[in-house]
């Protein structure tokens, strides 16, 4: 039996496992090898959806990875849903609703395999492009296919804080993120990091005790504190930073690597 067995370590990919230049350094492969070794599960846990996650690799993932914040758990290796929580129908209506008030917010739709877009702009072409997406336009959401993994709304010239306070009043049958910048995430309600990571545990036979979460954004804010312990890299949000059990070395320094270091000691 290893150390590590029935172990889980969720991380955030952007800003917490890959380094500024998008980089898996060696540092914190050497760890993860040292913990996967030893019974662990590693994975990833990224706001990205299927469509735009290219980082798989079994040489440092031996998991299902947690896509879309939450939404779907997709094992590379099978090649198969561990579970996906998506938005149905009610995401239609979710968005036919924003639009009848704010007619000019771009939104982009990602069902499991297309991706659609209405309004599109440069701001949401560049998004799509930054990460290998191809997409089609639509006129309405009820031109595409659901569950969607999640929608995003990029608000443009609209005040963010405006389209919060509507879906809050109108819209409670979804969940959403309330990122920084125009975007805001449109969700299933219920699903998040949070919720995510401790599916994905069960679905392990890992322990909430033994569940662990790494991560530097206001969309992990949820995973932090639903694990066992959470760890943020000193890079991070100054609102996670104050919610993390562990404040560990920047993604730029070995930031999973002080993760494991940490965990040696623990178990």
């Amino acid at each position: 039996m290893g150390k590590f067995d029935n172990v889980l370590i969720l991380t955030d990919f952007d800003g917490t496992f890959a380094n500024d230049k998008g980089e898996i350094t060696d540092d914190n492969k050497e760890m993860i090898f040292y913990f996967t070794k030893n019974g662990g599960y590693f994975s990833v846990s990224t706001g990205r959806t299927y469509q735009g996650f290219h980082k798989y690799s079994p040489q440092y993932i031996n998991a299902p990875v947690l896509l879309a914040n939450g939404a779907l758990a997709y094992d590379y290796e099978k090649k198969e849903n561990i579970f996906f929580d998506g938005l149905g129908k009610e995401g239609i209506t979710a968005v036919e609703k924003i639009l009848k008030v704010f007619p000019d917010i771009a939104v982009e739709m990602y069902p499991f395999n297309d991706t659609y877009a209405i309004n599109l702009t440069d701001t949401s072409h560049r998004h799509f492009s930054s990460q290998g997406i191809n997409y089609k336009v639509c006129n309405s959401p009820s031109e595409t296919v659901v569950p969607w993994q999640k929608a995003m709304l990029a608000c443009g010239d609209t005040d963010p804080k405006l389209v919060h306070e509507f879906m809050d009043k109108h819209i409670p049958e979804i969940s959403y993120i309330k990122t920084t910048g125009q975007f805001i995430e449109v969700l299933a309600k219920g699903v998040d990091k949070g919720s995510g990571l401790l599916k994905m545990a069960k679905k392990l036979n890992v322990k909430p005790r033994d569940a662990y979460a790494v991560g530097d954004g206001l969309n992990d804010m949820e995973m932090i504190v639903a694990a066992a312990k959470g760890f943020v890299p000193e890079n991070g949000n100054k609102d996670v930073l104050k919610a993390a059990d562990y404040i560990v070395r920047s993604n730029n320094n070995g930031a999973i690597a002080n993760v494991i270091e940490i965990l040696d000691e623990i178990y």
